[in-house]
């Protein structure tokens, strides 16, 4: 679901959970605090997820770059109990259907160096690219200052680092979308079907019975 208000008080766990998954994957990740978790709820730019009993799962958020013609899913975190039963995909498709509302021009990008995030984001149609094609703002640069591997970010010139890009751009996909509407209005018109005979109708055929004459005295 959406986060709102009523989801303020996980914004302290959120964090916690994304600090210590880090840490034990050994990948850097782009710090938040929870004050920026809570704007991004507020903004209704947040999904959370909750078991059936009301246990917090899991959390990821939208951002906007270059004047809203990028958009990234951050933050995607599943808490330790709820993983591996498909909870990532769930957030992550309701969290790219987010950005896609809210932003429906926006190219949505993401790096990564999860294997199960590609997977997740190629089925939702993102495409691996090199990091030229990503935004050049420079406050989201900024953001990967946290990163524990921020040196080799700036040591290559911002050209490529340990995090695969992929993005999705919705004007390919309205193209892709837009050929099979054209194909089939080039398609002939299906040949009329011929009426079925009187017999495959249920009709039965009369059938005409001639006299015999009588016999005579």
């Amino acid at each position: 679901m959406v986060a709102d208000a009523t989801h303020y008080s996980f914004a302290q766990i959120i964090c916690d959970e994304m600090a210590s998954s880090a840490k034990v994957r050994g990948t850097g990740i782009a710090k938040r605090s929870p004050e920026y978790i809570v704007q991004k709820m507020l903004e209704g730019k947040a999904v959370i997820a909750f078991s059936p009993d009301g246990i917090w799962a899991g959390f990821c958020y939208v951002e906007s770059w270059s004047h809203g013609g990028y958009v990234a899913n951050s933050g995607l975190i599943v808490a330790p109990p709820f993983r591996k039963f498909g909870i990532a995909k769930a957030i992550k498709t309701r969290v790219f259907e987010l950005s896609r509302e809210l932003y429906p021009e926006a190219k949505i990008f993401g790096l990564t160096t999860g294997l199960a995030v590609m997977k997740i984001n190629s089925d939702l149609g993102y495409e691996p690219v090199t990091y030229s094609e990503l935004t050049q703002d420079e406050a989201f640069w900024a953001g990967c200052k946290s990163c524990v591997n921020f040196d080799i970010l700036t040591a290559k010139e911002r050209k490529n680092c340990l995090c695969t890009a992929m993005l999705y751009d919705p004007a390919e996909h309205q193209d892709q979308q837009a050929l099979p509407a054209t194909t089939q209005a080039m398609a002939p018109a299906p040949a009329p079907e011929k009426p079925d005979s009187p017999a495959k109708q249920g009709f039965r055929p009369l059938r005409f019975l001639r006299k015999r004459p009588g016999k005579t005295a």
